[in-house]
């Protein structure tokens, strides 16, 4: 990948915050063309760091940005989303961009209605690994989509880590029940298990370095042994050791319906953050 787009001049971020410079910063990695990047960004001192850091065009408002765009990247808060798009439907109409949304919570079909209508959306989950390119995005493609332009939504989402096509709008709030808020679950089990290393007698230091090493490696085998979650836990859990002592008070205390639980509770509030219309 050579240039971040192909049928216009430009890509415009809609935002340059943390997820924007992930992905700004995974296209320079790929060898991106970086100053036909454009980013609206309203921080004066955020703009100056994009242009420092990556050598982008940086400006005040969406407006200027959006100019001979042909992609457009939103990455605004949601609460924020209706405000950033609003001023940008008559440049979208004109410029008919595909619109690519990172907003939880906000269907396809209101970022349609806050540009003006007609314009092919995709629709995006990232997670926060995506700031060191260890991401893993779920992507759906709403109504008018071609296949050209999925793939360059593709493109661009892959600069920060995996990506997974969901083919029901719906599904994007599993996707960010699993692996949108997933990273937090995994930072809880550790915080978890590293205040229980602690009351075992392990200093706070050595607890921590256990603790995310075990983390790391087990990530690790889950994705290069090409097996099973559950037939890696079983290869090291000895029958009667001290592996199975510790799963078993896992089960006892109900470990996997507190996962299921956790994980429905995450998607029906992305749910109902959708019908809600403005978040």
């Amino acid at each position: 990948m050579t240039e971040p787009t192909r049928e216009h001049d430009s890509l415009a971020f809609i935002g340059g915050g943390n997820m924007a410079r992930s992905l700004i910063g995974g296209l320079a990695r790929r060898g991106a063309d970086t100053r036909r990047i454009r980013v609206a960004e309203p921080v004066a001192a955020a703009r100056e760091a994009l242009v420092a850091d990556f050598g982008v065009q940086a400006f005040e408002r969406g407006e200027a940005a959006v100019a001979g765009a042909g992609l457009w990247l939103l990455a605004v808060k949601p609460q924020m989303m209706r405000a950033a798009c609003e001023p940008l439907a008559a440049a979208a109409q004109a410029q008919r961009p595909l619109v690519v949304s990172i907003a939880a919570g906000i269907p396809v079909a209101r970022l349609q209605q806050w540009l003006g209508g007609g314009l092919p959306v995709v629709r995006c989950m990232p997670n926060t690994p995506a700031l060191l390119g260890a991401g893993v995005t779920g992507l759906y493609a709403g109504n008018g989509v071609d296949a050209a332009q999925r793939n360059r939504a593709d493109e661009l989402l892959s600069s920060a880590g995996a990506t997974v096509w969901v083919e029901r709008e719906e599904l994007v709030d599993a996707v960010t029940a699993v692996s949108g808020s997933g990273p937090a679950y995994a930072f809880l089990l550790a915080e978890a298990m590293e205040a229980a290393a602690v009351a075992e007698g392990l200093p706070a230091a050595d607890a921590r370095t256990l603790v995310v090493q075990t983390l790391l490696g087990a990530g690790r085998m889950l994705d290069e042994a090409g097996e099973a979650p559950a037939e890696l836990r079983r290869r090291v859990t000895s029958p009667g050791g001290t592996t199975q002592a510790a799963i078993e008070a896992f089960q006892a205390g109900g470990f996997e319906a507190l996962v299921a639980r956790a994980v429905h509770a995450a998607r029906e509030r992305g749910a109902a953050l959708a019908a809600a219309g403005d978040p």
